[in-house]
């Protein structure tokens, strides 16, 4: 069966200043991932698809900033540097990422105790982000997933996508990844296969059909 795009929706995750190349959490690469991305979101909303893009939005006291981390805390440590704080230059879309096909801009991350990998839910597991709600109502069945960075809200982002029933589609020419800790690309392409996320590259899409 040829792919329904009136089904489907493009998730294009935090193609954002302080994930691209001189950001204060730069992914090595990562504005490659912008010519795919405004190619197939062009291209979805010429065939009737949603597209959908999410926004890191952290406070400047937020748990995952190691600046935030008090030195008396029995937690551990914060794994980041400062980075995508509300209204900064930093949290705001990469220019060259093209938002005039995106129907929705969903924002994360912004409960300062709380941080959020994934689109569907903050990193808690319970709170929701509303994005499964309004791809229900949307009709969607299918996502396809692209952006920054496949080791982390990528990752959570697809495996989420699954568990909630959703095919979900990886566009790995659409995707960059943070590295670290070492291995943690790799880990995270096994980790979505095995759960049932199709990885193919964008150029693919038009002809990809559902088994």
């Amino acid at each position: 069966m040829i792919m329904d795009f009136a089904r489907t929706a493009l998730l294009i995750i935090d193609v954002q200043n302080d994930f691209c190349p001189g950001g204060s959490l730069a992914v090595a690469d990562g504005d490659a991932v912008i010519i795919p991305l405004n190619t197939v979101s062009r291209h979805c909303v010429h065939k009737g698809a949603a597209v959908i893009a999410t926004q890191d939005w952290h406070p400047h006291n937020h748990i995952s900033f190691r600046s935030a981390q008090k030195e008396s805390s029995a937690e551990k440590p914060a794994l980041w540097p400062d980075h995508c704080v509300q209204g900064t230059y930093g949290a705001a879309f990469h220019e060259a990422l093209d938002l005039k096909p995106v129907r929705l801009v969903l924002r994360k991350g912004f409960r300062p105790d709380t941080d959020s990998y994934s689109a569907f839910f903050e990193n808690d597991r319970r709170t929701v982000t509303g994005l499964n709600g309004f791809l229900r109502e949307a009709g969607v069945d299918t996502i396809f997933i692209g952006g920054l960075a496949t080791d982390y809200c990528v990752l959570y982002t697809a495996l989420d996508g699954r568990r909630l029933g959703f095919t979900t589609i990886v566009l790995l020419d659409a995707v960059r990844g943070v590295g670290y800790p070492s291995g943690s690309v790799e880990k995270a392409l096994l980790s979505m296969e095995k759960e049932g996320v199709v990885l193919i590259n964008s150029r693919n899409i038009i002809d990809y059909s559902l088994q």
